[in-house]
């Protein structure tokens, strides 16, 4: 066994895995991998009986995806993107971000104040607003 210390976990010194092995090693169900490879242009080698064989570069590539899904919450668009990006947010994407996010706050804040001023003039009192969510 070898370990791996850019992946964090113990990788046997073998040359191909089956997708059982993979799916052990990332901790993820064989149809999981399958999806990502779909999503993320994987193209494993085949056996000759058309088993996926995979090699340590494509473990590599599905424990990044892991990360970036599971423990980063990225989307699969936002993971696609930061594995063709390298894996960081520019500074443009930050200050889209956080443009959009002063967008909603602001519409949310119109939406309060419009309410208020309905409440008042209404016959009959507007739903809680937690009812609504």
């Amino acid at each position: 066994m070898s370990s791996d210390d850019d992946l964090g976990i113990e990788i046997p010194r073998k040359l191909f895995f089956r997708i059982g092995e993979v799916g052990e090693l990332v901790g993820v169900e064989s149809h999981v991998l399958r999806y990502w490879e779909a999503e993320f242009r994987m193209r494993p080698r085949r056996s000759q009986s058309g088993q996926r064989m995979y090699q340590r570069k494509d473990i590599a590539r599905f424990l990044k995806i892991r990360r970036l899904l599971h423990e980063e919450g990225f989307t699969i668009a936002g993971a696609r993107k930061a594995l063709a990006g390298g894996g960081t947010v520019s500074d443009g994407d930050t200050n889209q971000i956080r443009a959009a996010t002063h967008r909603v706050e602001a519409l949310a804040h119109r939406i309060r104040a419009a309410r208020s001023r309905f409440q008042k003039v209404l016959p009959f009192p507007l739903p809680n607003q937690d009812d609504a969510d």
